[in-house]
């Protein structure tokens, strides 16, 4: 190979090659799913926070994480657990104070970044794959420039995972007094998952043990640390998952409110 300093005048700084790229895989393959499945999981979640129905179950006290808290006049008695402040126009979902920060951590996530990165933006859509892009700034200017709020949005996210764990043990108080069943397991396990992937979030490493000179000197610190660096490690597995139970979280409480399907009672 020719060096730098000794190339010829006038040599291409790079080979002459026509194509974009000399894979021959489908690279093209992970791109394309990621676009069909957050497309997807966007469609059904903005359908359903603007439907303003089938999102609580009163017999078990059962309430969707869509619409919670459930916070406008048009929430049913029962479901506004920390009272109705908003009013009841369509424009405005029931769950206003949280779904905006939802998106917002989920959106500036590091991972989530990397994915519509790749497949929406094409920046790039693979490796050794060229840009879709003529030019490239990074994180520099609007609205990219505000992907360093992730750090704060972090702080909402765990707010909101304590709302959801606290709905979940409201559903074990149904009217005829303490009840179990499938819907229950349904809540629990999602709840379980949001704070897997939300504690697994970097700037939670960060906070943790990020700053930390002298782990020796701060041995909880450090056992929570090294708990929360395996979490890291799944943040992207954690981050579909969580697109998963969420989703069947709310179709599972949206059907039984419905009338579509019975909840399968374990106790009362």
């Amino acid at each position: 190979m020719t060096s730098t300093a000794t190339r010829p005048r006038g040599a291409r700084a790079r080979a002459a090659i026509a194509a974009k790229t000399l894979r021959t895989d489908r690279w093209w393959f992970a791109p394309l799913i990621t676009v069909v499945g957050l497309t997807a999981w966007v469609t059904y979640a903005t359908v359903r926070v603007y439907l303003h129905d089938w999102y609580w179950v009163e017999d078990f006290h059962y309430l969707t994480p869509f619409y919670s808290p459930c916070i406008t006049d048009r929430c049913v008695e029962g479901a506004a657990h920390f009272g109705t402040i908003l009013p009841d126009w369509w424009i405005i979902p029931e769950a206003a104070f949280t779904l905006p920060f939802l998106l917002l951590f989920r959106l500036t996530c590091y991972y989530y970044r990397k994915a519509y990165y790749r497949s929406f933006w094409l920046s790039p859509p693979a490796c050794a794959v060229p840009d879709g892009h003529q030019s490239y700034s990074g994180e520099t200017r609007f609205p990219l420039l505000g992907q360093n709020l992730h750090r704060y949005f972090f702080y909402a996210a765990v707010i909101i995972s304590l709302i959801n764990s606290w709905d979940a043990v409201l559903a074990f108080h149904s009217p005829k007094g303490f009840g179990f069943g499938l819907g229950n397991l349904i809540l629990i396990g999602n709840v379980v998952m949001l704070w897997a992937y939300t504690i697994s979030c970097h700037s939670c490493r960060h906070i943790i043990g990020g700053r930390l000179k002298h782990f020796s000197k701060h041995p909880l610190r450090y056992r929570a640390w090294t708990g929360v660096s395996w979490l890291n490690v799944r943040h992207m597995q954690l981050a579909w998952i969580t697109l998963g139970t969420l989703a069947l979280t709310d179709f599972y409480v949206m059907a039984v409110a419905a009338d579509w399907i019975p909840d399968l009672r374990f106790i009362n």
